[in-house]
């Protein structure tokens, strides 16, 4: 499939909303005659698989092979990322921003002038846009050194709406990257709605957890107690989506997760198959024959008919 096909596949992509009775269900449809899939593929030590064919893929969709249509691998594709930061009232120890800005200045060294793209977002209770996208990031944490943390956390909101403008915009490799304490106290949307939103149109979410080190031994024991929720935290959050969780306990830390990231994304598979025809929303996995390999993507999109476009 041309570039240039795939990249109208991008720009074809909506919004829908349902009823709150339905908030299990993720809601962004997708008016595409094909499902353009971004995966990531690792070896069982963790490392990047970068020599598949797509006859190594296998792609079923609610349970069913779909042949691929379209396999493009190419790291010199530009990428488009929007960081958001989280600066609301639990990011006030010192650590917590600090290494916020850490991974935003690896992030933004790594990328291409003139070719990649990057724009940074802040939250509280609200969303804001610190630097719109731009393929100029150079000094981009700069724009973090007078972030005052302060007020209530609307994590999942802020992940939802920043995934909603950065889908608007046309890559066939783009993230969002978030970097919190994954504290949120009042958002509306729970972070199944929102990982399903993101799955749904293409978007991986990385969380990167800006925390001291004693957080990140507390946070782990208790996504991994008996009684956690398959979609209640961050990791099922980014998993989801295709993305993943990782941690920024110190200075060293911020700058390898925004280095994984970026090598992540230049490595992607990109495939397309054809999507389902009944409007509803369809369960993704995708496989590699090795058993042994381990591959992250979307879970999920809404089939091309009956879709509509979401309120803005």
């Amino acid at each position: 499939m041309p570039r240039t096909l795939a990249v109208l596949l991008f720009l074809a992509i909506g919004f829908a909303s349902v009823p709150r009775a339905q908030e299990s269900t993720p809601v962004f449809r997708s008016r595409v005659a094909m499902v353009p899939i971004s995966a990531v593929v690792r070896d069982s030590r963790g490392r990047a698989v970068t020599t598949l064919k797509a006859s190594d893929f296998e792609v079923r969709d609610n349970g069913e092979p779909r042949p691929i249509l379209s396999f493009h691998t190419d790291n010199a594709s530009p990428l488009t990322i929007a960081i958001l930061v989280d600066t609301s009232g639990s990011m006030r120890h010192e650590t917590k921003l600090a290494a916020a800005r850490h991974v935003v200045a690896a992030l933004s060294s790594e990328m291409r002038p003139g070719i990649d793209a990057i724009g940074l977002f802040t939250f509280d209770s609200t969303l804001r846009e610190l630097q719109t996208f731009t393929d100029r990031p150079a000094g981009l944490d700069a724009a973090l050194a007078e972030a005052a943390p302060f007020g209530v956390t609307s994590l999942y909101d802020a992940i939802a709406e920043t995934a909603r403008r950065l889908a608007a915009k046309p890559s066939l490799r783009r993230a969002l990257v978030v970097l919190t304490d994954c504290v949120d106290t009042s958002s509306a949307l729970a972070p199944s709605e929102v990982s399903g939103r993101a799955s749904a149109i293409d978007v991986p979410v990385y969380v990167v957890a800006t925390v001291p080190k004693i957080d990140q031994v507390d946070y782990t024991e208790r996504s991994y107690s008996p009684g956690a929720q398959s979609q209640s935290d961050a990791r099922s959050l980014a998993q989801w989506t295709g993305g993943d969780l990782l941690w920024a306990t110190n200075d060293l830390d911020a700058a390898v997760a925004g280095r994984f990231i970026l090598s992540e994304l230049r490595h992607q598979y990109v495939i397309a198959v054809d999507s389902a025809s009944d409007g509803n929303w369809r369960r993704i996995e995708v496989r590699v024959r090795d058993k042994k390999m381990i591959v992250r993507a979307r879970s999920g999109y809404f089939g091309r008919d009956n879709a509509i476009a979401a309120q803005p």
